[in-house]
């Protein structure tokens, strides 16, 4: 008898494919409700759920219109011959915004959700009613910075072939607890484009908002520094919550905060929602 499919650790929003004329077809996760719209941006290589997943029910249980997509190439995320653009990806984002009609909304970006929740409030800005960004930076240059994007996206390029049952052996250094959650965290990680998530990598080592973050100071914004990032330093974090004007707290963790430090994030992150959203709400 064949083993069953993996399951996720927790019950998730509803998955729906939303069709938005002119862009294509998104997985979106929505836990619908007429609450404030919060829209959770993920970082590279993880899809929305693997990213997320600790923190879709205590938002809606804090009153939060839960939003969550795969971007292009990511998870379910949209496949296109056109190469990977974060630009486009800000666009997707915002097309599914005015195409719910529930803008505007805060935007959470995490690692590389952080260019797309960026590039989002500079040409979308229709849609954009805050910002919240963690583990990412204004530019992404450096050697070691480039070295280690780099790298990660040779890795998963070549690993793109490999079955679930490979993954699963590659994320036990990792800590990934074992049984069902590292049937589901391997199965996860299978489902998004090699080639596109690589080219994601490149895009990421290109990216630099250096010379227009403040035009984005009248965003309501605030960053959580992940203080120990081996990935992401934390200065280059802090420099960007100097760029944005952006309230600042900050979590002694490394990059992959979110998960491994799931409670403390969580806070944080609701912190920074009433935060953004009080002026918001002023004006």
């Amino acid at each position: 008898m064949s083993s069953p499919a993996p399951e996720p650790p927790v019950a998730l929003p509803p998955g729906l494919v939303v069709h938005v004329r002119g862009r294509g077809e998104f997985f979106v996760r929505d836990s619908g409700g007429s609450g404030p719209a919060v829209l959770l941006l993920h970082g590279w290589m993880f899809a929305s759920d693997l990213n997320w997943w600790p923190h879709y029910r205590p938002l809606v249980d804090a009153g939060y219109r839960v939003l969550a997509m795969d971007h292009r190439g990511h998870g379910r995320g949209l496949r296109t011959s056109e190469p990977f653009s974060l630009r486009d990806c800000a666009g997707d984002a915002a097309a599914l915004v005015e195409h719910l009609d529930c803008g505007p909304a805060v935007a959470v970006g995490y690692s590389m959700g952080g260019p797309v929740a960026e590039l989002m409030a500079r040409h979308h800005p229709e849609t954009v009613a805050g910002l919240i960004l963690s583990a990412t930076a204004l530019n992404w240059h450096g050697a070691k910075m480039k070295l280690i994007w780099n790298a990660m996206g040779v890795l998963r390029l070549g690993l793109g072939a490999f079955p679930t049952k490979a993954w699963e052996l590659l994320l036990m250094p990792m800590g990934t607890p074992p049984g069902t959650m590292k049937s589901w965290v391997a199965a996860e990680v299978t489902r998004g484009s090699s080639v596109d998530i690589a080219e994601a990598g490149r895009e990421l080592g290109r990216y630099d908002a250096t010379d227009w973050i403040g035009e984005l100071r009248a965003v309501p914004s605030a960053v959580i520094v992940t203080a120990r990032d081996r990935s992401v330093p934390a200065d280059r974090q802090r420099a960007l919550a100097a760029g944005l004007g952006a309230a600042v707290s900050e979590l002694q963790a490394d990059h992959l905060a979110a998960l491994t430090h799931q409670r403390e994030f969580r806070r944080l992150l609701l912190d920074a929602l009433a935060t953004v959203r009080e002026p918001a709400l002023a004006a």
